[in-house]
């Protein structure tokens, strides 16, 4: 094509659709039949773009598969930026969970009038490939700093300005660790009460940089800990952020806003899992013209066993309770000396997770499901896009059909979500209605779907996402977002109420930081809004302990249960992984204020995240599954011992369900009780 500029990468031919009038035109070839269910297959593309003046578009490789009961469904299998210059491979996985009538696969995504050129397409079952090994680190240095003349000792040493702004050291700053830095090193000689002083600033961007290159060890979890505040002149709030430049990739490590002259603590984390050729940290954020003052910068790996230690500790105190099982009947009063076996069979913390009405056909996925998770939501069966895709044109069908499935295995759901504030999310009907035609539209909403599942959700996530985004109050009005909280808790009144929202927990996102989350559920509160629990998403990268609590610790003030609800975390080694997940559920389960936690999804290629899940897309536990097995393990209380001289048998176990077997002469006996949250003694009289 073109004149002989466009030949085939490989082989002798490529194919080309032209005249194409809608973006998923394209090249499609039915597979029905060669393709098993439950396998996971690659797909492998060589693609490029021609024409139409366009140089660079999205290809995309989907999946249609039609449902024995004639139900489409659109799989997104993979996607890359295509140009008119070269040919580009497009690569992904798929996996079928139940027996579809029919599977298609078509490339699909240039804007009309542009050709779509395919050299190859490959479909093949996937290769398993080998974990990575648990990475080994020299010397890790757990709570050791690494920035260099951090107090400042030899003025400005070690220290460059970022841009053409001034470095000078002045003296006045704090001498104490920041709390969330001194929650992770503990005792610790004070600050020198130096900072940095940086004037003569043009760009938000300049501040105080040092090289950390040879200092960052690949798959170590570092805490970012610093004292900031801004000069006057600041035209309303500024936001003060520690950076990491790595390869020139900006990454996060912590930020703060800021409205006054005081000094405020900055925490985060941050991790490298690719070697990198540079790395560099600066301070940046407030306006041109702004001064910054920075102390104290700490960067650290951090220890978490030491801190897992601590939880333990922790959660045995919230978490469990004395029992006193008291047996009576005939022949008890000879029961001194019998052996008695005490068994927990479920801890009755909630720990749930996210599912999509494809992952029910797959009865893997149930097994697993059942017998590890007491919660369910849905991933997106239940959001206003699904049921109502077109007006008046509902499709609960999904929804019910989890729902049932739930019911069935006994397990409590989580409606998500009621409404979504973030303007990308509602459908185009939605947005295209004037303001009372959309208020009716809301209320419909509202009682179709409360009223539908009246008394089959314990929870709702009202309007998700508030403090990310405000579609429904800038159209409607601020009233709007107290009113749909109201009119929910009568259509419903025995669903708990949340708002929910995420970076809330890690310290990198100024918008929904625990002030911001706290002032937001309160103006709910005064407006009237009946809101009964805290949802925080928990999409996490790299957590650290302190910095968790120390967000948990501040919502804690409102009373109100916390719940993660949509916990993910990603590494592409399955050892960090899992550890990451260790750090969120226990600093969860060893927190009184949280009382339930969600993982978004445990199932390959039915995640939102890549390298987050627990299970290989064919049902292989992988290791960060295998951690998270084995807290389940832990968090199981078992007791063995005689019945004492009153008859009686004590012991401290875990809340939720238990067996108590008794070995009598003539027979062994077993009963069931549970344990329930108390601060007293539980006596379980025990009739034999």
């Amino acid at each position: 094509m073109a004149d002989g500029k466009i030949v085939p990468q490989s082989g002798k031919a490529f194919a080309s659709a032209t005249e194409r009038t809608q973006n998923w035109n394209g090249i499609q070839q039915e597979i029905t039949g060669r393709v098993q269910r439950k396998l996971a297959y690659s797909v492998a593309a060589v693609v490029r773009i021609y024409g139409n003046n366009v140089t660079t578009a999205t290809v995309q490789a989907t999946l249609w598969v039609q449902t024995p009961g004639c139900n489409d469904q659109y799989v997104g299998i993979a996607n890359v930026q295509a140009t008119d210059k070269d040919w580009v491979q497009l690569q992904g996985k798929f996996l079928l969970n139940g027996s579809p009538s029919k599977v298609v696969i078509y490339l699909e995504g240039p804007p009309p009038g542009t050709d779509l050129l395919v050299n190859s397409l490959f479909v093949k079952h996937a290769e398993k490939i080998p974990p990575s090994p648990a990475p080994v680190i020299e010397n890790p240095d757990f709570g050791v700093n690494i920035i260099t003349n951090s107090q400042l000792d030899d003025r400005t040493n070690g220290w460059f300005p970022l841009g053409n702004c001034n470095l000078s050291v002045g003296s006045g700053s704090p001498h104490i660790l920041p709390p969330m830095a001194r929650a992770s090193l503990g005792v610790h000689e004070p600050l020198s009460g130096r900072y940095i002083h940086v004037k003569n600033r043009t760009q938000t961007w300049m501040g105080p940089a040092q090289m950390i290159t040879d200092k960052v060890k690949l798959f170590l979890t570092y805490q970012v800990s610093a004292w900031v505040r801004i000069g006057s002149g600041a035209n309303g709030p500024q936001n003060v952020n520690v950076a990491l430049g790595v390869d020139n990739q900006w990454v996060n490590g912590g930020q703060v806003e800021i409205n006054d002259d005081r000094w405020h603590e900055i925490g985060g984390s941050f991790r490298i899992e690719k070697q990198p050729s540079k790395v560099m940290v600066y301070i940046q954020g407030p306006g041109a013209g702004v001064d910054l003052m920075v102390a104290g910068v700490q960067i650290f790996p951090v220890n978490r066993e030491a801190r897992f230690k601590y939880l333990r500790h922790q959660a045995d105190k919230i978490r469990k309770r004395d029992v006193v099982l008291k047996f009576s009947g005939a022949g008890s009063s000879s029961l001194s000396g019998t052996n008695v076996k005490v068994v927990q069979t479920q801890n009755s913390f909630p720990i749930g997770s996210c599912m999509s009405r494809t992952n029910i056909d797959n009865e893997d996925f149930i097994n697993f499901f059942v017998k590890n998770f007491n919660w369910a939501v849905f991933g997106n069966e239940l959001k206003w896009y699904w049921t109502e895709p077109q007006q008046g044109n509902l499709n609960y069908k999904d929804a019910d059909d989890m729902v049932a499935l739930c019911q069935k295995h006994n397990i409590e759901t989580r409606g998500h979500c009621i409404f979504w504030e973030v303007q990308a999310t509602v459908q185009q009907w939605v947005q295209a209605l004037n303001k009372d035609d959309l208020m009716k539209a809301v209320q419909n909403r509202l009682t179709d779907l409360l009223t539908r599942y009246k008394g089959k959700f314990k929870h709702y996530d009202v309007n998700n996402e508030m403090l990310h985004g405000s579609y429904y109050q800038d159209r409607l009005g601020k009233d709007i977002r107290a009113n749909m909280f109201k009119t929910a808790n009568q259509l419903d009144p025995s669903a708990t109420l949340f708002v929910n929202d995420y970076h809330v927990e890690d310290g990198c996102d100024t918008r929904s930081c625990p002030e911001r989350y706290i002032e937001h559920i309160l103006d709910l509160q005064e407006q009237g809004a009946p809101v009964g629990g805290i949802g925080i998403q928990g999409h996490i990268d790299n957590p650290v302990g302190p910095v968790v609590c120390t967000a948990l610790d501040k919502l804690g003030i409102l009373g109100l249960p916390i719940w993660f609800t949509e916990l993910d975390v990603s590494s592409i080694n399955e050892h960090v992984r899992g550890e990451d997940l260790e750090v969120m559920l226990r600093e969860a389960f060893a927190h009184p204020a949280v009382e339930g936690v969600m993982l978004w999804g445990f199932w390959e290629l039915f995640m939102s995240r890549d390298n987050a899940h627990l299970v290989n897309a064919e049902g292989d536990v992988n290791e960060t599954g295998k951690r998270f097995l084995a807290l389940k393990h832990e968090w199981l209380s078992h007791a063995r011992g005689q019945v004492d001289v009153q008859g009686q048998f004590n012991f401290r176990g875990f809340h939720g369900k238990y067996a108590v077997e008794i070995d009598t002469p003539s027979k062994k006996i077993v009963k069931t009780f549970v344990v329930d949250k108390g601060d007293t003694p539980l006596v379980v009289p025990v009739e034999l």
